[in-house]
């Protein structure tokens, strides 16, 4: 059988073309996005009904949140656990607490990972931060090549506190970790614990005209916060599980978007958890906030738009909640569900859902992540017998150079 030379060279041509490219995100006004996402701004506030991620960009005086986790320790398929995600139009993005079943929910996003980088952690309950160790393994390899930042409260002890915490991560993944030396860079192995006292209203971080405050909570034991964004005139206020207490009263007075907890009734939990009335009531009432609670707190204060999350938003309790809440509040009030999306401006709030694809992959490590510093490979961390095992008759030759 003979092929033509125009022939042999478009079967050429069609197999250089079903190669594989490098997955590398695409530059628009000094942001990554996935390749081909070409994002759109927003005018006159028509915002399109449903937010398709990285399709529009973030406005220079907007602010984007989005509910990344909203359920509880036992997380189910809808709701993965505690997690909010507040995007600037300066560039830069924090995220309010990491729970089990949050990265799964970022993965969706498609977001560049080396703006990831800056966690503040409510307290140490697995449902608040049980995925930093996810985020920061996740986010190393997938193109953060700085340090995981994470911010959290002390302890009543040196033990309870966020440092201990984060140190107690960075030994448990030593073999993770040391496994991935040289391949990836140095500094994105880094986890940093940034602990601030508890019991103080203080200014934690202040960088780039974002101020953030934490204050007291009350929730179980000594060493839950809430916590105040400000910048450019807008504010976000991110309440992790606490019972009503006078610190947020003060401290989210009047701010644009408040989150607080809206955990069930005691009567609802009882049904759920199969608790006695009395252990039901202190769960729900005594180191949580009810719905009844929950209007009353967003009553007092008056924010733009009060958030409820922290339950499990089956339809079957949720319409209960919600009745409950209208009971002691009238304002603007969203019942967030995991992938909520609110766009903050000084003259517009709008509340969508993210459409996103199940399917999404990562959107692929940048060149500064390829350039960034590496130290050597952690092939010579493999025992010597071990090593001679290797089939190499089963491996396959490199197809480009090495070096």
């Amino acid at each position: 059988m003979k092929i033509g030379i125009k022939a042999g060279l478009a079967i050429m041509m069609a197999s250089l073309l079903a190669l594989p490219v490098l997955a590398k995100p695409d530059k628009v006004d000094g942001n990554n996005y996935p390749s081909g996402r070409i994002p759109q701004e927003i005018k006159n506030n028509k915002y399109p009904r449903s937010y398709f991620p990285n399709t529009e960009k973030i406005g220079k005086d907007e602010m984007r949140i989005t509910a990344c986790g909203t359920g509880m320790p036992t997380q189910t398929p809808t709701n993965a656990a505690a997690c909010f995600l507040v995007e600037l139009g300066n560039g830069e993005s924090f995220l309010f607490d990491m729970g089990v079943g949050a990265t799964d929910r970022l993965s969706g996003l498609e977001l560049d990972y080396s703006k990831l980088d800056k966690v503040f952690a409510s307290h140490l309950h697995t449902d608040h931060v049980g995925d930093v160790a996810s985020l920061w393994v996740a986010g190393w390899v997938g193109g953060r090549y700085t340090p995981l930042q994470v911010w959290g409260p002390s302890g009543a002890k040196p033990e309870l506190g966020t440092k201990a915490h984060i140190d107690h991560i960075r030994a448990a993944w030593q073999w993770d970790v040391s496994g991935r030396a040289g391949a990836l860079p140095n500094a994105g192995g880094e986890i940093i614990a940034h602990e601030f006292d508890y019991s103080k209203t203080t200014v934690i971080y202040n960088e780039n005209g974002v101020k953030i405050t934490s204050f007291p909570a009350i929730h179980v034991m000594d060493g839950s916060v809430s916590f105040r964004l400000d910048w450019n005139d807008l504010s976000f206020v991110f309440g992790g599980d606490s019972a009503p207490n006078k610190w947020f009263l003060k401290e989210a007075k009047n701010a644009d978007v408040v989150v607080h907890e809206s955990f069930f009734t005691p009567e609802q939990w009882g049904k759920i958890s199969g608790m006695p009335y009395k252990q039901s009531y202190w769960v729900t009432s005594i180191i949580h906030t009810p719905p009844q609670s929950f209007g009353k707190i967003m009553s007092s204060i008056k924010p733009r738009l009060a958030v409820a999350y922290h339950y499990w938003n089956h339809r079957d309790v949720e319409f209960e909640m919600h009745q409950a809440i209208r009971t002691t509040y009238n304002g603007p009030l969203v019942m967030a569900a995991d992938m909520t999306v609110i766009n903050l401006k000084k003259d517009h709030i709008e509340v969508r859902e993210v459409t996103f694809n199940h399917e999404a992959w990562a959107q692929g490590t940048s060149r500064e992540w390829d350039t960034a510093p590496r130290g050597a490979p952690a092939t010579g961390r493999m025992s010597d017998w071990l090593k001679a095992g290797t089939a190499k008759e089963m491996q396959i030759p490199p197809t480009q150079p090495l070096k």
